[in-house]
């Protein structure tokens, strides 16, 4: 079944779908789809059959995108899933990503990739601890445009009152402007996605809400301007070794065009090999513009010569990259650590698809308190720091792509802190 706005020449943008476990993701995805025409009714109520058999009635909604077995037991969402979703303005290609915190790694993957946020808060729940990492990470990896989806307004308790979503939307607002967007810009829009109400539908019994259902939302969004004329920058997210084609990269282009026939170079791998074809959505294409993901079939190369987390350009810029007995310094906020951290930490760093451990070498300056060289750094505290990878890793600098220099630190389960790297210290 296929969508009436179906099309793919339309300009094509990343969405993914981010908050708290058990704020809806799954389940706004479905219906989105389903009130769209992207899926059938009798899809839905095959899942819901079952949904209640596994006894998860009203998962039905849900298990669209949760598609392994393991999440359908569970009732999570685990890894990322990819669906399409077209719009009269766009063809979007829909990340959901898990909010369950064991997952937080798929996560920042999926939202990496993401031009675009739709953030879920329930209004029987309010902002969570997930909702804040989420709202942090959307910011840090780099998602220009979010949207809040205020769900459950159906609920017992919320009763679709416009009090309960206004204090909600409090909630949002103080925790977006921490997060480092504008309050002014996020659209909030309260729904019932179980009921499919202002998702695609306006509804009936919030009639107090006079802004935009989720769907036109999502379709008004700006498109970014693409960096087609910048150097080419394509982090590699996986390597798939394909039997009669050979090596296979997969990733999204940052900033530049990857072309077919060129030579391209992979750092901090150090190797290169010529693009013989770019493949996006199972048809083969000359070149890939930026936002566009793609998997590029390469000659001369062995599956392990390359791997996550290198990134692909041309040898007259090649990508940057910092050596283990190198160093770069990054500007850093600390969201929760469970206590106080001082030089020899070594958490690791998430920056595009590279997971690298990453020390402190030296802490230069709490932003905070303005005090050099601080011995320790604590919950809250903004931070310079001079950090060194255990190894090779490609990052970049702020000012020549910030595309590539913002990385997220995790340790524990959790993300401690994000920041970008502001200079590359090379030997």
């Amino acid at each position: 079944m296929s969508s009436q706005w179906e099309d793919k020449s339309k300009p094509h943008l990343n969405i993914v779908f981010i908050g708290h476990v058990d704020h809806g993701k799954s389940t706004t995805v479905g219906r989105l789809l389903l009130d769209t025409g992207h899926i059938e009714a009798h899809v839905i109520e095959k899942n819901e059959k079952l949904a209640s058999e596994a006894g998860k009635a009203g998962f039905g909604l849900a298990y669209v995108m949760d598609g392994l077995k393991e999440e359908r037991e569970r009732g999570i969402t685990i890894d990322v899933a990819h669906k399409e979703l077209f719009t009269p303005n766009y063809y979007f290609t829909i990340i959901d990503a898990p909010g369950h915190r064991d997952f937080v790694k798929n996560m920042i993957t999926g939202t990496s990739q993401a031009d675009a946020a739709v953030l879920l808060c329930a209004a029987n729940d309010g902002v969570n601890a997930q909702t804040r990492e989420h709202a942090f990470l959307a910011k840090v990896l780099g998602v220009k445009q979010l949207i809040v989806n205020v769900n459950k307004m159906d609920i017992s308790g919320v009763e679709y009152s416009e009090a309960k979503y206004n204090e909600t939307v409090e909630q949002v607002d103080q925790l977006l402007k921490l997060s480092g967007f504008n309050p002014a810009d996020v659209p909030k829009i309260p729904c019932s996605s179980f009921n499919g109400e202002n998702l695609y539908t306006k509804s009936d019994n919030m009639p107090w809400y006079k802004g935009p259902t989720l769907f036109e939302a999502i379709d008004g969004i700006q498109m970014p301007p693409k960096p087609v004329d910048r150097p080419l920058r394509l982090p590699v997210q996986d390597v798939y070794k394909i039997s009669g084609i050979g090596t296979v990269p997969v990733g999204k282009v940052e900033t530049g065009v990857l072309e077919r026939g060129k030579t391209v170079v992979f750092n901090p791998s150090q190797k290169s090999a010529e693009v013989k074809d770019i493949e996006m959505h199972h048809t083969s294409h000359a070149k890939a513009e930026p936002g566009d993901n793609v998997g590029f079939n390469v000659r001369g190369l062995a599956a392990n010569d390359i791997r996550r987390g290198d990134v692909a350009g041309y040898s007259d810029n090649e990508p940057m990259f910092v050596r283990h007995d190198e160093t770069f310094v990054g500007q850093i906020q600390l969201m929760e650590i469970p206590k106080a951290i001082g030089a020899g930490y070594t958490p690791v760093f998430h920056a595009h698809t590279a997971q690298v451990a990453v020390r402190f070498v030296e802490l230069l300056e709490n932003s905070k308190t303005k005090e050099a060289n601080p011995p320790f750094l604590k919950t809250g505290d903004a931070a310079l720091v001079r950090f060194a990878p255990t190894k090779p890793m490609a990052i970049e600098q702020m000012d020549t792509f910030p595309e590539l220099s913002r990385f997220a630190i995790r340790d524990m389960g959790k993300t401690v802190a994000a920041g970008v790297c502001l200079k590359i210290e090379k030997k």
